[in-house]
């Protein structure tokens, strides 16, 4: 994994969105299993039809370990598009988290593998296997995201940082988080 996205492991969303104006933040109801969830990662974009995980699977296959899982699976919740497991597969090869616009399934189980995954609901309904796309630009919970950019989640919710701006997101964010520090301190 590399530096930058490491600083960016120890940088609240808060401090992130503040950073962006708030433009980047992912759709407020994607949220972790657990709230201790925290996770930075390069973006490995996954494309699926609705009601099909194919594009999850290729994804994991695809993945770089620290690599985070972006599912743009148009917000259904009808079907997961991942259950125990595939995010088990995701985590036996080393994928930092998985983030979708959609739906999981087996909740427990998953929360047992203390793996995160940040999500827009869940359901019982399993998901078909026969298409998608990996690594294209994607929209997740709103927001365009194209694969190698900086993927940020923590128990506030999800933001991405474009590659072509992260060292300017993150000088802003730690400058934020400096002067909330000094603030406290004042207080």
């Amino acid at each position: 994994m590399d530096e930058l996205v490491l600083k960016f492991k120890d940088v609240p969303t808060t401090a992130i969105s503040d950073a962006v104006n708030g433009l980047n933040n992912l759709d407020p109801s994607i949220k972790p299993l657990k709230e201790e969830y925290k996770f930075a990662g390069r973006a490995l974009t996954a494309k699926a039809a609705v009601g099909d995980n194919m594009a999850v699977q290729k994804a994991i296959r695809a993945a770089k370990p620290g690599d985070i899982i972006v599912i743009d699976a148009k917000g259904d919740q009808y079907r997961a598009m991942a259950g125990d497991f595939v995010v088990g597969m995701a985590q036996t090869m080393g994928v930092g988290a998985i983030v979708v616009d959609g739906a999981i399934r087996d909740v427990q189980a998953i929360k047992d593998l203390n793996f995160p995954v940040f999500t827009k609901g869940t359901t019982i309904a399993s998901s078909g296997k026969a298409i998608g796309e990996i690594n294209i630009p994607i929209s997740c919970g709103g927001q365009s995201i194209n694969p190698g950019d900086i993927i940020v989640g923590d128990a506030d919710g999800v933001t991405v940082i474009p590659q072509e701006i992260a060292q300017e997101v993150y000088d802003k964010a730690v400058a934020k988080v400096q002067k909330d520090e000094i603030r406290a301190e004042k207080v």
